[in-house]
């Protein structure tokens, strides 16, 4: 997901750069599965239903201004749905956006499915 940062990210992201008190998100970061994208400004439509919860991101360290996730991502007990991208947000008590995007390709599941972005599926970079 390249240059897909929230105005709120790219914000922090500036103010990091230049030195400027930085907010830095709270930890962990959760990704959220969404049926219809948003974007810079305006979220997207999360899942609901089923056991869906937003699951927890685990990353490396970035190398040459990219990272991906460094474990699986699944969701289980899936509601019906089409899933055409995600979403990037932090556990603050009023999380913020910080990422979106689409998947490479929509995934539709049934009632009770399984879904998983296995490790390094997910890419995010600044470029």
């Amino acid at each position: 997901m390249a240059d897909n940062l929230s105005n709120t990210a790219e914000n922090r992201c500036l103010d990091f750069i230049l030195g400027l008190p930085a907010t830095a998100p709270t930890t962990p970061l959760k990704v959220a599965l969404v049926t219809a994208l948003g974007d810079d400004t305006t979220a997207g439509t999360e899942v609901t239903g089923g056991s869906y919860a937003r699951q927890n991101l685990s990353v490396g360290a970035a190398v040459a201004g990219a990272t991906s996730n460094s474990a699986d991502l699944v969701w289980t007990g899936m509601p019906a749905a089409t899933v055409v991208g995600v979403e990037i947000w932090d556990s603050s008590g009023t999380p913020v956006r910080l990422w979106y995007g689409p998947l490479s390709a929509s995934r539709t599941v049934a009632a009770g499915d399984e879904l998983r972005l296995t490790a390094g599926s997910l890419q995010l970079s600044l470029a």
